[in-house]
Formats: C-alpha cells, structure tokens, sequence
C-alpha cells in the first residue's frame, strides 16, 4: 500500500500521515495549523484542538458526522467552522489544509499573494490564488470571510489569511498537500530571490511553450525483466528520493533521479507520483532508448539519456529544486561557490543557462556537465552530476548548503569569495580536472 493512498487508506490514517509530514517538514508548529477530510458519507475527519501536532495518532482523530454529532475523546480544530465552509462552497474538494509555514506567512503579514510563475510546475498546482482579510482565529465571522473569498473565484484552491496563515483545498488530501507545499515553496523561491536581487518570472507564455515542448510520446519495449543488479539500482534511488524530501532539498511536485545501469540504459523516476510517496515498483527503465510498456518516465527523461551518451564517466543525474539554489535560479545572480574550499572542490563554478535549454538544446546541457558537475536551469531546477548516486547526492547537499550560506551572508556584510589564486592551489592540491 501506498505511504498516502487515497482510495484505500481511512481518512484518519491519511490525516496522520500528512499532519506529520507538515509538522517534520517545519511547515507548521506543535499547536498550530489543522487538516480535514470529508469522506463519501459527509462526514468530517478533522485532526483535534490543542493537541501535539508532532505526536498525533489515530485515536487522536476528530469525527464531525454529517449531522454534527462529534466522535473521537477530544474537540474538533476551533478552525473547523471554516473547514465546513469551504466543503458547503466547493462540494467536489474533500481535502483541506490550514498551516503557517513562514515563507507563507511572511506573505500573510505583508497582504501579498506569491506569484507562481516562478517555476514552470507551479501555476498549474496552484492555480489561482485569493486573500482574506483577518478575523478572530476559530470565528464564524472568519470563516464567513474565507468562504466569501472562494466565492469569489469558482477556480480557487488556496486562500492567503491576513496576518494568519493559508488555507488550501483539494479533490483529495494527496492533491491539497501538493498545493500547499508547492505554494510554499514558491513563496521561499521568491523571498530568496528577493534577498539576492530581484524574482525574474515566466510568462504564461513560457510555461504554455514549456508544456508544449516536452515529450510525451516515448517508443516502449515489451519483456521488461528486473534482474538482481537492476532491482538495487531501484533501491538506491527510492532511498535517496526520500532523503532529498525529509532534508527539504525535493518537493511533492518535482525532482527526478536517475542511474545508468549498463551501456546507455537507465532507471529514472516517474511525473506525477509525490517524490515523498514513490517506491520501487514505480521507477521507470529506459533501455536502448525505449521505456519500459505501462510506464512513463520524467519529462526530462530526454536530457538524462542525452547525458549519458554524451559523458561516459557519468552515473547518475539528480534535476530538482533546492529553496536557496532556486534564489539563484530564479534571480540570474551568479551562484559562486567559491565560498570554503569543500564547495569549490566539489562544485568547480556553476554555470546558469536560460529557461528552456532543458527541452530545446540538451546537447549544450550535455557539454556543460563534461566540465561542470551542476549546472543551473533558470526558473527550472539545477542539475547535478556524478559518478554515483550517493556522490550525486553529496554535491546536491553541498550546493544547496552553499548557496544558503551565501544568502544568510548578505545579511551580515560583503561577501569575500575564495581568490582565482587560492582556487588554483586547491585545483593542484585535489587534483580537480
């Protein structure tokens, strides 16, 4: 069974797994934020007033049934007069998600909406977006005012609250949940872009031409077999894809890994599936550049394959979407990391080319990654390369702890990178090609 899978799992085992990803992820706090499901009968699972968010079980689980009555030993959210609202107005959501996660909430207290148009995923997730004024926390005047705003728009899915948080809705609870870590990601992306200099957004145009130019139809191949080495290779990625998603460096939405297995052919993951939810059986081979039948592969799959024929030393590939590189990314400012030799020695200097290369010149991509092992993909992701998986990996961590070092350092004074002197001596002393 799935981690979160909404056709089999009760309403209250769903709530707990995602209340408890919000919470570990550091996207809500130990009393604040609630989440609700309305199942097939009307009813409403809602997670508790006043209880640890960090340590919730299934007994902890509120029941409103469709005529009130109130099951479970404690009381309901003090927010469900909104969550009821929100089912009242838009009868085909049956999820929804109430946190403060600060990139969000720092939106909420300044009264803007964050522009999604960031990365090219996102206003596809998000959709729409309203803002709420403020009312008292667990009123029936606020959640009169929350209702109003989803009046507004029937295509609204998620609402900022003034001063408050955010509210989102969902055909299901893996849905919302998408929606509201995507939104927050957005926010962060921006807010460091800020930091760095100033957010450069997509065009609706871009993101139509983005979605039109990746590929969807892929040659498959029949006799698909899963021999012992190709079975831990799927291992190997379903374990790093959860790291990456508990250490915040992957999102539900995006982030693809993938692993040459022999010659030219690869295992890559899939679109579609919550990175945090994949398992082994999802993972998609590529052999002699053909998918295997009943699956489909990233939507980078064609860059991955172009960088494997292109740069035989090259093992595994990781594409996502770390919130600090994605200040880069999304400001055109220069990512140097030449900050502490450990950064440089594993990174060299990472290029930025612009948004679309990713579809429209994978052989420049493919040149780049010869000489240097990321590369940044404006507005999109950044792109790391390695011998191995856990190498992979490694350079990921070091970017995105680097690229955060330097934003936290703008915040105190001028930031003093390591000199072209000191970098050839470490070039010499750690033999970097």
């Amino acid at each position: 069974m799935k981690l979160l899978d909404t056709k089999l799992m009760h309403p209250a085992d769903q709530l707990i797994v995602v209340i408890s990803r919000i919470y570990h992820s550091g996207l809500t706090t130990t009393s604040g934020g609630n989440i609700s499901i309305r199942d097939d009968n009307g009813d409403i699972w809602i997670t508790p007033a006043g209880i640890d968010k960090g340590s919730l079980t299934r007994r902890d689980i509120v029941c409103v049934k469709a005529d009130g009555t109130i099951v479970g030993q404690h009381r309901p959210s003090s927010e469900y007069p909104f969550h009821k609202a929100i089912y009242e107005i838009r009868p085909q959501m049956t999820a929804v998600i109430h946190a403060h996660p600060p990139a969000l909430v720092a939106f909420s207290i300044t009264h803007q909406i964050p522009n999604t148009n960031i990365i090219p995923q996102a206003k596809g997730v998000c959709g729409r977006i309203g803002f709420a004024p403020y009312d008292v926390p667990g009123s029936k005047d606020l959640g009169v005012k929350i209702a109003n705003e989803f009046k507004k728009h029937s295509d609204y899915k998620a609402v900022i609250m003034e001063n408050h948080g955010v509210v989102l809705c969902g055909e299901d609870m893996k849905d919302a949940y998408e929606r509201f870590e995507t939104l927050e990601f957005c926010a962060r992306t921006v807010i460091n872009a800020q930091i760095l200099g100033k957010p450069n957004y997509l065009t609706d145009a871009q993101i139509e031409q983005h979605d039109k130019a990746l590929p969807t139809n892929f040659p498959y191949f029949m006799n698909v077999t899963y021999p012992s080495d190709e079975r831990d290779i799927r291992d190997l990625i379903i374990k790093i894809i959860h790291r990456a998603c508990d250490q915040g460096l992957m999102i539900s939405s995006y982030g693809t890994v993938s692993v040459r297995w022999k010659g030219n052919d690869f295992l890559i993951t899939p679109p579609g599936i919550p990175r945090w939810n994949m398992e082994h059986e999802d993972i998609v081979q590529v052999k002699d550049g053909k998918v295997e039948a009943g699956k489909i592969p990233s939507r980078s799959v064609a860059l991955h394959q172009e960088i494997y024929q292109s740069n035989p030393k090259i093992n595994s590939i990781i594409l996502t979407q770390p919130p600090n590189i994605m200040g880069y990314c999304t400001s055109g400012i220069k990512f140097n990391v030449r900050t502490i030799p450990e950064s440089w020695i594993f990174l060299k200097d990472i290029p930025q080319v612009p948004f679309g290369a990713q579809y429209e010149d994978n052989r420049r991509i493919a040149e780049l990654v010869k000489t240097y092992p990321a590369v940044l993909l404006s507005n999109d992701s950044i792109v790391v390369t390695g011998d191995g998986l856990l190498n992979t990996f490694d350079r990921l961590e070091v970017a995105e702890f680097s690229a955060k070092s330097l934003i936290m350092g703008m915040s105190i004074g001028k930031l003093q990178p390591i000199s072209d002197e000191e970098v050839e001596a470490l070039r010499i002393a750690f033999h970097v090609e």
